[in-house]
């Protein structure tokens, strides 16, 4: 019904293929409302199991999943929420061996997870192959969303983040975070990629999107 999708909004999105690189607090949102929109492939990476301690925010998730492997728990679970979407789960971590083999079969990347390698890797992988990255990150209360090597302004995480030795240096960021931050984080994700399928709208291109909701304050810097 909406104008900006339409049935021929509807059609591209059945066409689309999507990989979703992580499949716990970020991609647990990303996935649930881009399947439910009727993206037509969606691929699912991740070589964790499901944890009690997860379940708070990875809401793809039940008690009864503990200890089974996530990427195969989500594609179940989308498939409950939509039978027409085809879904691939890949239990493994995305590495310098397979990124080219997986990446080049889907349109748009989308990050859920949560390592500066992981992301590197990625952005590096879009670039080679042409493909575009919609990049999620969250901490605590804070989460911020960006949509690399798209559009006039192409921009990567490089340009956010351009030394990749100093940031692996780092220490590994806190992982405590309340379970609306990926919440609210990964469904702006699934919109940035639902406006690039659909082509309405303003993508965050060349722009990164912060909000902490502590105080719900937001904020849009040029990149």
């Amino acid at each position: 019904m909406l104008p900006e999708i339409r049935e021929a909004g509807q059609a591209k999105l059945k066409k689309a293929k999507v990989l979703i690189v992580g499949v716990g607090g970020l991609g647990s949102p990303i996935s649930l409302y881009l399947a439910g929109a009727g993206v037509g492939t969606i691929g699912l990476i991740d070589d964790d199991k499901v944890s009690i301690n997860n379940l708070q925010r990875q809401i793809l998730y039940t008690e009864a999943d503990i200890d089974r492997p996530k990427a195969v728990c989500a594609a179940e679970r989308l498939s409950s929420l939509n039978s027409e979407i085809c879904l691939h789960p890949y239990p493994t971590q995305l590495s310098t061996n397979n990124a080219l083999e997986l990446i080049k079969n889907y349109d748009i990347i989308v990050d859920g997870c949560d390592n500066f390698t992981t992301r590197y890797l990625m952005n590096d992988t879009c670039i080679t192959l042409g493909k575009t990255y919609v990049y999620g990150a969250i901490c605590g209360f804070e989460g911020q969303v960006s949509v690399f090597n798209y559009g006039e302004n192409r921009k990567s995480y490089r340009d956010l983040y351009p030394d990749e030795e100093e940031m692996k240096r780092m220490p590994s960021p806190f992982k405590g975070v309340v379970g609306i931050t990926p919440a609210v984080v990964g469904s702006i994700e699934a919109t940035e990629v639902l406006k690039l399928i659909c082509g309405f709208g303003d993508t965050l291109s060349g722009k990164l999107w912060t909000i902490d909701l502590r105080t719900l304050q937001t904020n849009i810097f040029s990149l």
